[in-house]
């Protein structure tokens, strides 16, 4: 469960430094050399301290220490609760899983399926029916907790082991800071000032906390044990990580990390139950942790100027509060259906993507106000028939696409008073009309809308008539037919026996013809 020297020298020689990892003289005497614990005293240090002279330096190891107390936290809890299950382990409790889902879903078929005795009510069959249900639930997931569990090892695991790698990255990058002369290395350990600003904030209790254009490029574990901080700015910083000891913060509201160098986010971000601004722009992220989605409270997210290909999945059925929405200048290529769920959405910038298209029903976002799609070039070349439900709509630029047509219901667009076409191929509405402004493309479109409306009812009128018209047709051949038989019937008979006195339905005849 320690690093591996040969993997991980560096960091396994700092860790050997630090107090809380050091071997007590009785467990070194039964430690195995294959165990958790390592000696790495001899020859091992020796030889590192012989390619590295700088770890010599104290200052340099003090602040590599701080930089790998993370590890060393994660460490502790992973001896606590076991080793890492195997791969056969991980399989067959995915196995077993998949067996109880599926077992679940017979059962609750089973249930839902069975007859009603004829002596039960329908309403206490339906309360027997809905107990039986809970039963095969909660028993079902007493016997997935588990396997669940396995998984989260796992889990746990792996994460520790990107957690390692992270870390010894991190004191090479340090290592050569200092080869290169930068002294104390203080850009890469927080400087006093702010340790200070931190320790005042956790003695007083601040709730804002303001560490803007430090050039920090490491935070101190400390930051995260300040309960009480409701705001932290870490805004046009160094910083290449977050670490997860952010997750102490359960108060924080507004969380500002824009213009750093983060490539990622953890995903104890999304133990911030309370955070309602979220701002990540101006970073490297070519992703969004999906438990960034538990992060209910959320009223603003930007995560603009990344290089963002994707958001998650499940981003709309998750974040029902989410009212401003900023995307915009990043690699984008299609937006998740599930953003259409985004009830209190107000605000959508999506320009300078790759969008190839909107979901369907889009036109779910009623209370949509600001909406900008511009500058998504020849990706973007159609809006969906729902657009027109965007009734609340105010603003919208579509400008710097290929859009060859609006879409027919564009017209039901009221409240519409900001409206960018410009550079689009646009066949309908016409240029004209375009060039007129806003109101002259609303009242276009809401005339073709018109139009087409008036030409399906006439086409339904026609093809109700037609209908009328061939029962008719056909009532009126079935009473030919009848005339036609009668009327051979009767010529037969004359022509046959021209002296026989006529048969009783001669009158009915005549009167017919």
């Amino acid at each position: 469960m320690d690093p591996n020297p040969g993997t991980f020298p560096l960091l396994s020689y700092v860790m050997s430094r630090l107090p809380s990892l050091t071997l007590r003289p009785a467990a070194a005497a039964t430690a195995n050399s294959d165990s958790d614990q390592f000696d790495i005293e001899q020859p091992r240090a020796a030889e590192i301290v012989g390619q590295m002279p700088h770890l010599a330096d104290p200052d340099l190891m003090a602040s590599m220490g701080r930089a790998v107390s993370q590890v060393a936290q994660a460490r502790t809890v992973l001896n606590l609760i076991g080793e890492r299950p195997t791969h056969e382990e991980v399989d067959s409790a995915r196995a077993r899983l998949a067996e109880i889902e599926a077992q679940l879903s017979h059962d609750l078929e089973e249930i839902v399926l069975r007859a009603r005795p004829a002596e039960m009510e329908i309403h206490g069959w339906r309360a027997q029916q809905a107990e039986k249900e809970r039963e095969c639930r909660e028993l079902a997931e007493t016997e997935k907790r588990i396997w669940k569990s396995v998984l989260q090892l796992d889990e746990m695991h792996e994460a520790y082991e990107k957690l390692l790698k992270e870390a010894e990255k991190r004191l090479v990058k340090m290592y050569e800071m200092k080869e290169d002369g930068d002294g104390d290395v203080v850009g890469e350990e927080v400087n006093e000032e702010v340790v200070g600003i931190l320790q005042e904030a956790y003695g007083k209790g601040m709730e804002r906390v303001n560490l803007s254009g430090r050039q920090l490029k490491l935070l101190p574990e400390a930051f995260g044990r300040i309960p009480g901080l409701l705001l932290l700015d870490l805004s046009a910083n160094q910083l290449s990580a977050i670490s997860d000891s952010i997750a102490g913060l359960q108060n924080l509201v507004e969380l500002n990390l824009s213009s750093n160098l983060l490539e990622s986010l953890p995903d104890s971000i999304g133990l911030l139950q309370k955070l309602k601004l979220l701002n990540v722009s101006g970073n490297k992220l070519t992703a969004l942790p999906d438990p960034i989605c538990h992060c209910r409270s959320l009223v603003e997210l930007d995560v603009s100027f990344n290089n963002l290909s994707y958001l998650p999945t499940n981003i709309g059925y998750e974040l029902p509060n989410l009212q401003k929405l900023i995307i915009q200048l990043n690699k984008i290529r299609s937006l998740p259906s599930s953003i259409c769920e985004l009830k209190s959405l107000r605000y959508l910038d999506a320009h300078f993507n790759e969008l190839h298209g909107l979901p369907i029903a889009i036109g779910r976002l009623t209370n949509l106000e600001v909406l900008n799609l511009s500058s998504n070039f020849s990706d973007l070349k159609e809006l969906p028939e729902t657009f027109g439900d965007l009734t609340n709509l105010r603003e919208l630029d579509l400008s710097n696409n290929q859009i060859h047509a609006l879409p027919d219901t564009f017209g039901r667009l009221d409240n519409l008073t900001k409206l960018n076409l410009e550079q689009n191929p646009l066949e309908l509405p016409p240029m004209e009309i375009v060039n007129q402004g806003v109101e002259a493309v609303k009242t276009f479109m809401a005339k073709r809308w018109l139009d087409i409306l008036l030409e399906e009812e006439s086409k339904s009128s026609q093809e109700m008539q037609e209908l009328e018209q061939g029962g008719w047709l056909t009532r009126s051949t079935s009473w030919l037919k009848n005339v036609s038989g009668n009327v051979i019937g009767y010529i037969g008979t004359a022509v046959g026996t021209p002296m026989s006195p006529k048969s009783p339905r001669d009158a009915y005849l005549d009167q017919q013809l």
